[in-house]
């Protein structure tokens, strides 16, 4: 069966191509380039906003791996390729967020309408709903410049995992059965503060590393410095406000019971990337 893998660019789909490549599963690369669909074998051009692209890329597939891009445009996008699949009859893992049952953030919103039209579409679906990415300290260069990291301010604890614990269960979910019609909530192995986990990065790496939690209208005012977007500005601060004093620090076991190994924690990220932070 070969499997459909959307967000093939992107950290967890780079991950689960080769987690799936490596158990010699049949794959198909999806990325809306197509200079980068030529430089691949088995690769497609798709772009969930243009619907044509859609039906020749589900083509002769069992299974699709979903995950859009965060945009204005994502839920109609994913909901595209929901009706598409549905024309293909194939099955859907979707790659959802934290807690995108209840609405809670910006993000969440974006999900759960795709949720609820899997549910409703009568094919064999998966939602995986990851945590917060431990990915999300690597664009966070002054770690290594200065000893110090910023993000919006929050609070209270987080379950951080790493995108290749998600691919692992992606993999894992995509090529095993029992999963239909269930929602996996993913985390790291532990629920850290942000202060804890730059005690974290100063025992790993063997210098002072301190978190800024900045107020909001500060750390607005730095991320559009630094060229970020405005919708995905207001998405970060609104997700850290929905957190700051708690909600994201549940820890659950499902990276190990599903792939029988532990997933990643703090510590070990540091230590696997110790050459970007160090």
């Amino acid at each position: 069966m070969t499997i459909l893998v959307t967000g093939a660019s992107g950290n967890v789909g780079t991950a689960l191509l080769a987690h799936l490549r490596a158990v010699g599963t049949p794959v198909r690369a999806a990325y809306r380039d197509p200079r980068r669909t030529a430089r691949e074998n088995d690769a497609v051009t798709l772009d969930l906003g243009v619907p044509e692209t859609l039906g020749p890329a589900l083509h002769g597939v069992g299974a699709v791996f979903l995950v859009g891009a965060t945009g204005p445009d994502q839920t109609a996008q994913e909901l595209n390729l929901v009706r598409a699949a549905q024309k293909a009859d194939v099955r859907v893992v979707k790659l959802s967020v934290w807690r995108a049952d209840e609405r809670l953030t910006p993000i969440a919103r974006l999900h759960h309408p795709v949720e609820e039209a899997l549910t409703a579409s009568g094919l064999p679906w998966t939602v995986l709903r990851p945590n917060f990415y431990l990915q999300n300290f690597l664009r966070q260069h002054s770690i290594h410049a200065t000893g110090e990291f910023s993000f919006p301010l929050i609070t209270a604890p987080i379950s951080f995992i790493d995108a290749e614990d998600v691919a692992r269960v992606a993999a894992h979910v995509l090529t095993t059965e029992g999963h239909d019609g269930r929602v996996h909530d993913l985390t790291g192995p532990e629920a850290l503060t942000y202060d804890e986990a730059a005690s974290v990065f100063s025992d790993v790496l063997g210098k002072p590393v301190r978190y800024v939690g900045l107020p909001d209208d500060q750390i607005r005012a730095a991320m559009l410095g630094r060229g970020m977007p405005q919708f995905q500005v207001d998405i970060l601060i609104e997700v850290a406000r929905a957190y700051r004093d708690g909600g994201a620090g549940k820890v659950t076991s499902t990276v190990a019971d599903l792939t029988g190994r532990a997933p990643l924690g703090v510590a070990d990220f540091v230590r696997r990337h110790a050459a970007v932070f160090g």
